[in-house]
């Protein structure tokens, strides 16, 4: 039986309707997902008593899917089950985002659980390639497409984030651990947001079974109240989200929805 560990957004939902045998959907405390209920709710002081839960309702395999804040420790809210876990929680909750990330699948793992990926169970979610718009890249986005990648790739190793907006041969804005919506709406005022473009894609060696990149028509939405020319995602490693809905809010606004391939 299938597990979804669950965050915000429509992610969740997503996976859960391509699955034949309906998962148990268990959802963080605080970060419930769209248009999915939960069949368990958990915080990160009840860990180990979620792990013995998924046990007993049979559950051999999770994914990991939605978006979370990194939730805060509170000791008090501890369980008997889960205080022999917190020195690796406590340790995960200091890392980077794919270190933490790593840490907590590693536990689900040790404890006998097989984690799925949420575009494993999911394919039809990942972006094709092509310039999906009515709008194509000119030579100057080619370009700030290309300074993104590269910015993104210098900067994995770092840990810091998965999207960056670039736009007359600048660096803009840099994700952090606030998200994509953060960025957005905390860009510069800058004559250069009218040529700016959001790229998105995996961190190099970023374990792509938890946290893979995802965008939807939210995400265009706050992109064009940002001024912005386009997006550019990594063509097979961004999971995008209804995609016709993404593409008739792109042409709306006419601006370029590009999944593109190479360095």
């Amino acid at each position: 039986m299938l597990a979804l560990i669950c965050g915000t957004g429509a992610l969740p939902a997503k996976v859960a309707a391509a699955q034949a045998v309906k998962p148990l959907v268990c959802v963080l405390d605080g970060f419930s997902p769209d248009e999915l209920d939960a069949d368990l709710t958990f915080g990160i002081g009840t860990l180990g008593s979620l792990l013995i839960d998924l046990g007993h309702n049979g559950v051999t395999e999770v994914c990991f899917c939605g978006a979370i804040e990194r939730p805060a420790l509170d000791p008090v809210k501890v369980d008997e089950h889960t205080k022999p876990l917190i020195p690796l929680i406590a340790g995960a909750i200091s890392s980077g985002d794919d270190g933490a990330l790593r840490a907590i699948m590693g536990l689900f793992e040790q404890t006998g659980f097989t984690v799925r990926a949420a575009h494993e169970l999911a394919p039809d979610l990942v972006a094709q390639p092509g310039v999906l718009s009515d709008a194509w890249p000119d030579a100057q986005m080619r370009t700030d497409a290309k300074l993104g990648a590269d910015i993104l790739a210098a900067l994995a190793p770092m840990d810091v984030g998965q999207a960056c907006v670039t736009g007359g041969g600048q660096l803009l804005g840099m994700e952090t651990v606030a998200g994509t919506d953060f960025l957005l709406s905390t860009l510069p005022d800058t004559p250069l947001l009218k040529h700016g473009v959001l790229v998105k894609g995996p961190k190099v060696g970023q374990d792509a079974r938890a946290d893979m990149p995802t965008i939807g028509p939210k995400t265009v939405d706050a992109v064009v109240a940002a001024g912005l020319a386009g997006i550019v995602i990594d063509a097979g490693d961004v999971i995008l989200l209804e995609t016709e809905r993404c593409v008739d809010l792109a042409n709306a606004a006419g601006i370029v929805l590009w999944s593109r391939i190479g360095s």
